[in-house]
C-alpha cells in the first residue's frame, strides 16, 4: 500500500513538472515581454522620427537677397547662401579696403594742414577766403608779383590777383619747393583714395556675382535632397497578430 501510494505521489509530481515545463516554453517570460515592448515601441518611434517629419524643411534662397547683402557687406551673400569658405576673403578685403581708405584721408589731410601753416608762416599769407586753386597756385610763383607780372605778359590781365588780399612771397625757392612737395603729396594722397573707392565698387560686385552663384548652387542641390519613399510590409505584435504596415517618407 505503502509503494502504491509513493508510486503515484511520485508520477503526480513528475506530471507538475512536465506540465510546468511546458507552459514555460508556451508563454514568454516578463523578460521577454519586455524586450518585446521595448522593440515594438521602438518601431514606432523610427516611423515618427524627425528623419520622416523634419521639424523645419528648408526654403530655396533669393538672388535678389544675396545681391542686396552682397552690397552692403561684401561676403554677406556668400554667408546667406551657406557658403562663406569664399566670402570671408571678400570681407577681408572690404575690411583692408576700408582701413586703407581711413589711412589715406587721415594721411591726406594731414599733409593739408601741414602746407597750409607752412605757407602762413614761411610766405606770410592770410588763409582767409583762399580755396584750392589759391593754394596750388603759390607753390609754382615765388610771390604774387611774379605771378602778375607772368599774366600780364601774357595779356590775361582777367587771372591777376589783388596783392593786397592775396598776398605771398617767398624767402626762397627751397621755401617754394618744399611748400610744393607737401603740396602735391596731399593731392596725391586724395587722388588715390578715389582707386580705393572704385576698388570697393569692384569688391562689392564680385561679391555680388559670387554669391548669386553660390545661392544657384544651392536651389540646385535642394531640388536634388528631395526624395519620397513608401513602403510596404507585414509586422507582427506581441500578441503573435499581423499587422499590414504603410511607411511614408518624405526628405527635404
Amino acid at each position: 500500500m505503502k509503494n502504491i501510494y509513493m508510486n503515484s505521489l511520485v508520477f503526480f509530481l513528475l506530471s507538475i513538472t512536465t506540465i510546468s515545463f511546458g507552459q514555460e516554453n508556451s508563454y514568454p517570460s516578463l523578460y521577454e515581454l519586455k524586450v518585446k515592448m521595448n522593440s515594438q515601441n521602438s518601431s514606432i518611434k523610427e516611423l515618427t522620427s524627425e528623419n520622416i517629419f523634419p521639424p523645419e524643411s528648408k526654403s530655396k534662397k533669393n538672388p535678389g537677397l544675396a545681391i542686396i547683402y552682397s552690397l552692403l557687406l561684401p561676403g554677406m551673400g556668400e554667408l546667406y547662401a551657406e557658403n562663406y569658405s569664399s566670402g570671408k576673403y571678400f570681407t577681408i578685403a572690404e575690411g583692408a579696403l576700408w582701413a586703407t581708405f581711413i589711412g589715406m584721408n587721415v594721411y591726406g589731410n594731414w599733409q593739408e594742414n601741414r602746407y597750409k601753416t607752412y605757407a602762413q608762416t614761411y610766405a606770410g599769407i592770410n588763409p582767409e577766403g583762399k580755396d584750392e586753386d589759391f593754394y596750388a597756385t603759390i607753390g609754382l610763383y615765388t610771390s604774387i608779383e611774379t605771378y602778375n607780372n607772368e599774366k600780364a605778359l601774357e595779356r590775361r590781365y582777367d587771372e591777376m590777383l589783388s596783392e593786397q588780399k592775396f598776398f605771398w612771397k617767398w624767402n626762397s625757392t627751397e621755401e617754394r619747393k618744399t611748400y610744393r612737395s607737401m603740396w602735391t603729396s596731399s593731392e596725391q594722397t586724395f587722388n588715390d583714395v578715389r582707386f580705393v573707392v572704385g576698388a570697393m565698387l569692384v569688391n562689392r560686385l564680385i561679391s555680388a556675382i559670387n554669391a548669386v552663384r553660390l545661392v544657384s548652387n544651392y536651389n540646385s542641390e535642394l531640388e536634388k535632397e528631395v526624395s519620397w519613399n513608401v513602403s510596404f510590409g507585414l509586422d507582427r505584435t506581441i500578441l503573435n497578430e499581423e499587422v499590414f504596415k504603410i511607411n511614408f517618407q518624405t526628405s527635404f
